[in-house]
């Protein structure tokens, strides 16, 4: 059976692990460059999900794999970043999801 390991910050692993999830939590960027690769090439994972601040940090190489490979589905939690449009926000999940920049006009 595959895990399910969420990859976040210590203000969010609490409400993770409440919810009986395996949690690695990831302070900085620097330490989400040391988590998060293991957890992509391990046999056991099944789906990481993780903050979308911490996988800023990930290299080009890594992104890479993880654009190819079916196992881990590696899902994207949304960040808290305050200031940012729903509009924008939807429309970049678009354009990593089909890889064209939609624009929604109103």
């Amino acid at each position: 059976m595959y895990k399910f390991v969420v990859v976040t910050d210590p203000d969010s692993a609490p409400g993770f692990r409440l919810a009986g999830v395996d949690v690695v939590e990831a302070s900085g960027l620097d330490e989400a460059k040391q988590v998060i690769p293991p957890l992509v090439y391990r046999d056991d994972t099944g789906i990481v999900a993780i903050s979308e601040d911490l996988m800023a940090a990930l290299d080009e190489k890594l992104m890479e794999k993880i654009g190819k490979t079916y196992r881990p589905i590696i899902i994207p939690i949304p960040s808290r970043i305050k200031g940012i449009s729903r509009t924008s926000y939807i429309e970049r999940l678009l354009q990593r999801a089909i890889g064209y920049n939609i624009v929604i006009r109103r």
